[in-house]
């Protein structure tokens, strides 16, 4: 890579830096969908993942992980202390579970998105249609990636302390736990699919020129 090439990606990856950390705190990075809100917070780190590659997918993740952690920490709910190992709410502390949640699925975003958006290229080689369905496939992949991960490790390492902070519940904790899957996962890797390929496409055409 020449440095002009370098020089781009770094100038890039600055400018998805500051739409992360404006979109974590200002209410751009959500949609209200009436019943919910959907975050789209993530949906630059999964479009930076795939102009730039993975290396800087997993960076761009970071910096979301970072504000989630800064944001849970200095502004906690009920639920903080599942992100932020620094807060205390009543009796239930966060820990080093705390951080694995906040940061590992956040990196991983984009990683799998920009792997899924090239899998689904070469498995579509020849078709008019493979880079929207790989565009599309990447949003709903990375989307996924953190709700899944996010919503399943805190179940594993937070399970109990999660449902009596979360709902006062001691049982049926997991089904709670598939529920928000359903109701703020889905209709966000479907944003996240969209807005994916719409913003994507666009830039590629003015990388192009």
């Amino acid at each position: 890579m020449n440095t002009g090439n370098k020089t781009r990606d770094m100038v890039l990856a600055a400018i998805f830096v500051a739409l992360i950390i404006i979109m974590a705190f200002t209410p751009f990075g959500y949609i209200p969908l009436g019943f919910m809100n959907a975050t789209i917070i993530h949906v630059p780190v999964i479009i930076g993942a795939i102009i730039l590659g993975p290396k800087y997918g997993g960076f761009l993740g970071m910096i979301f992980g970072l504000t989630s952690l800064w944001k849970n920490t200095n502004m906690p709910n009920a639920t903080s202390f599942v992100f932020s190992p620094f807060v205390k709410m009543g009796e239930y502390g966060g820990n080093l579970g705390s951080l694995i949640i906040c940061m590992v699925p956040r990196i991983l975003i984009g990683i799998v998105a920009y792997y899924v958006f090239r899998g689904v290229l070469k498995a579509l080689k020849g078709s008019k249609m493979k880079t929207t369905v790989a565009l599309a496939a990447a949003g709903v992949a990375g989307s996924l990636t953190n709700t899944l991960l996010v919503m399943n490790l805190i179940y594993f390492l937070f399970g109990k302390e999660y449902g009596q902070a979360a709902k006062g519940l001691t049982e049926g904790i997991y089904s709670v736990i598939i529920g928000i899957i359903c109701m703020n996962g889905i209709p966000e890797a479907i944003v996240a699919g969209i807005l994916t390929v719409a913003i994507t496409q666009a830039l590629f055409k003015v990388m192009r020129n």
